[in-house]
């Protein structure tokens, strides 16, 4: 579990994830799901990117609403995606190299997973604008950060070495599934429908499914073994640092301390 929880999973956040987590499962997962002899159309991509932009926002917007997210935690997710952003070009996935993960699964870790969701998503849209790399893929890659800062703060207690262990599995399993989810998101129109890897409407569920783990192991699972590399290097060679910075900022920030107000001329209890 995580120290601090920054945004609370009350019940209209915690609705709001699951909604666009679900959102997200069917915009990634559809080439599996499609009836035999459907047609694919290139306009799929734009569709989702359209729609499933508001629902990220709407996650921020609903635990706004709710009393969650007070200017602290604003100021905070507003400084790390700043942060993650300017990381991000330093590996831009280059061979595979990636530096803006680990930053994530940290903060995720001590700020708690609904934080982690919400600056997964907010670094990779200011690192899309930062770098010009906004297209009909960065809903994809957006939904795919978010889950990786969701899930490291769904981890369970650990402290000192273990907890660096376990981050640092963590980080090389979401780096993988990640790359995977981004290969699923664009599959079905890569290289045409003629070829072993290709998808086919026609074929089974199974037989699509193989014929992805083929193309993924074909076209980018040394990107994406790079990326855990990297990932899992910095989490075990800066993960004690950053973790003792955040959580010296969750104490003096003081998320958890309740609010009360005084009326004027009195003085508090």
């Amino acid at each position: 579990m995580s120290d601090s929880r920054v945004l609370r999973l009350r019940p209209r956040t915690a609705l709001a994830l699951s909604l666009a987590s679900v959102g997200g499962l069917l915009a990634f997962f559809w080439p599996l799901l499609v009836d035999p002899g459907a047609v694919l159309e290139s306009t799929s991509a734009p569709l989702v990117f359209a729609l499933l932009l508001p629902v990220l926002l709407a996650v921020v917007l609903a635990e706004m609403a709710d009393g969650g997210m007070d200017a602290k935690a604003l100021a905070l997710l507003g400084v790390l995606s700043a942060l993650g952003a300017a990381l991000r070009p330093l590996g831009a996935g280059t061979a595979g190299v990636e530096t803006v993960f680990f930053l994530i699964v940290l903060a995720g870790r001590v700020f708690g997973p609904g934080f982690g969701f919400v600056l997964g998503a907010t670094t990779l849209f200011s690192s899309a604008l930062l770098t010009g790399g906004v297209g009909p893929w960065l809903p994809f890659q957006m939904l795919g950060a978010a889950w990786v800062g969701l899930g490291a703060g769904l981890l369970p207690r650990a402290r000192g070495r273990g907890e660096l262990a376990l981050l640092a599995a963590y980080s090389a399993v979401a780096s993988l599934v990640f790359g995977a989810l981004l290969n699923l998101s664009f599959w079905p129109f890569a290289i045409g429908d003629r070829t072993q890897l290709s998808f086919d409407a026609a074929r089974s569920t199974w037989e699509n499914l193989h014929a992805f783990l083929l193309f993924t192991a074909a076209t980018s699972l040394g990107w994406d073994v790079g990326r855990a590399i990297t990932t899992v290097a910095l989490v075990l060679l800066a993960g004690p640092a950053v973790l003792a910075a955040l959580r010296r900022a969750s104490r003096k920030a003081s998320f958890d301390a309740p609010v009360d107000f005084v009326p004027v001329g009195t003085s508090p209890s």
